[in-house]
């Protein structure tokens, strides 16, 4: 059985997000069992979903966490999400990995395995779509199995079309938090188009819960906490400091000064990190139609 993605409900909504609405008290009280048990029901048969550990999979995810001990090993705080995504590659069958904090405006880029990973990452930055956001949006795995056919291709068309030409052909984004808060996204890469399997599955989610409790135990920065304030993602910090900049020189909100850095950053076929980096520098300005 493959695992579940949102493309097999037709209003978007992921399994792991449904609770039952009808039925009488005691199918109420299995469906909370089943939930607490992380069983989730796929077209009439049951499995457990790939963040819960089943009797078979214990000697696996053991052999799983003595790989991401020793790949974090001597790593400080700051590096271990990093070294995270190096161990996903080693772990599961994908080209790269990268890792984003979700905010109010845009993903931001903490760590990639590699610079094609870190490109599209940042691809899904500048046009603010993608399994990544979309993935943060729904706070479920979203699984874009082949991105040049079918419905992935659609969905996110422009994404697609430029992911696929720097060779990556599916991406894999789980959230990073828990069941009420999403933190951020672990977005694995491959340069051919397959679905991952319920085994694969079932390492991605423990390393996102691994990954999560590393972006928990980072140092917090400003007064709202946020990690990438200290430095970890300074590149992005950048974008914020145009996006006040755009909003006096255009007097806008900043969700139009960002939509204008990303339009402009599309344009001229460069990434918003690009652009944001020329304006906070004063080499290119934004003035009143």
């Amino acid at each position: 059985m493959r695992p579940r993605d949102d493309r097999d409900d037709p209003s978007g909504n992921d399994a792991t997000g449904q609770a039952g609405t009808g039925g009488d008290s005691d199918r109420g009280s299995r469906g909370d069992e089943e939930r607490a048990r992380g069983v989730v029901r796929d077209g009439g048969a049951e499995h457990e979903s790939g963040a819960v550990r089943d009797r078979g999979a214990e000697p696996e995810l053991g052999r799983v966490s003595d790989v991401i001990a020793d790949g974090v090993r001597g790593a400080d705080p700051a590096e271990v999400p990093g070294r995270l995504c190096g161990v996903a590659v080693e772990l599961l069958p994908v080209t790269a990995a990268s890792v984003s904090l979700r905010t109010d405006g845009m993903p931001v880029q903490l760590s990639a395995s590699s610079e094609q990973a870190a490109h599209v990452s940042d691809l899904q930055a500048t046009l603010g779509d993608g399994p990544c956001t979309t993935a943060a949006e729904l706070g479920a795995p979203v699984l874009a199995t082949d991105l040049e056919s079918g419905r992935d291709a659609h969905r996110w068309p422009v994404f697609a079309q430029q992911a696929s030409a720097a060779g990556v052909r599916a991406v894999y984004s789980i959230p990073l938090g828990n069941d009420t808060v999403c933190v951020g996204t672990l977005d694995l890469y491959r340069d051919v188009p397959g679905e991952l399997g319920l085994r694969e599955m079932r390492i991605a989610h423990f390393v996102a819960n691994v990954m999560t409790v590393a972006l928990m135990a980072l140092p917090r920065g400003g007064e709202d906490g946020t990690p990438w304030l200290n430095g970890l993602a300074t590149p992005h910090d950048e974008v914020y400091q145009a996006v006040g900049m755009v909003m006096v020189q255009l007097g806008v909100g900043s969700d139009e000064a960002l939509a204008r850095l990303r339009a402009h950053a599309f344009a001229d076929d460069r990434t918003v990190l690009d652009v944001a980096h020329d304006v906070v520098r004063n080499h290119e300005r934004f003035d009143r139609d």
